[in-house]
Formats: C-alpha cells, sequence, structure tokens
C-alpha cells in the first residue's frame, strides 16, 4: 500500500459548530467561514481533517466550536 493510502485511512473527522456571527470581521475571515460552508449562525458542519481544513479553523477559531472525532 502507498503512502498516500494509508494516510487516508487515519484521517478522522472534525465537528465544527459556528457560535459567533461574522458580521464584523474582514473580508478574508467571512470567505473563509463560507469556504467551511457555514451559513449560518448555530449551523453544526462535518469534515474530513486535513491540514487545509485546520489551517482555515485558525484563521476563525474566535468564533467556531471545534470536536475532533476519531476515524474509524
Amino acid at each position: 500500500m502507498t503512502e498516500a493510502g494509508k494516510k487516508s485511512e487515519k484521517k478522522g473527522t472534525v465537528k465544527l459548530r459556528l457560535v459567533k456571527s461574522g458580521i464584523c470581521t474582514p473580508k478574508d475571515q467571512k470567505a473563509t467561514l463560507r469556504g467551511i460552508g457555514f451559513r449560518r449562525l448555530g449551523e453544526e458542519l462535518t469534515r474530513v481533517d486535513s491540514p487545509s481544513l485546520r489551517g482555515m479553523i485558525r484563521k476563525v477559531r474566535h468564533l467556531v466550536e471545534v470536536e475532533v472525532e476519531s476515524g474509524k
């Protein structure tokens, strides 16, 4: 099995909830919230854990709650 195959098997999921509004945030943070998939306050999403998602979460960490779920 290749390295890429091994990495994809170990990936878990991340459960996200938007707890603060993005109204008075800079444009880049609003775009990040939309990129994650948020549309409204209180919305909960489940996404596959990846380095790019972690970077987006870090940018808006003051607006979201994060719960990491293990893979398998």
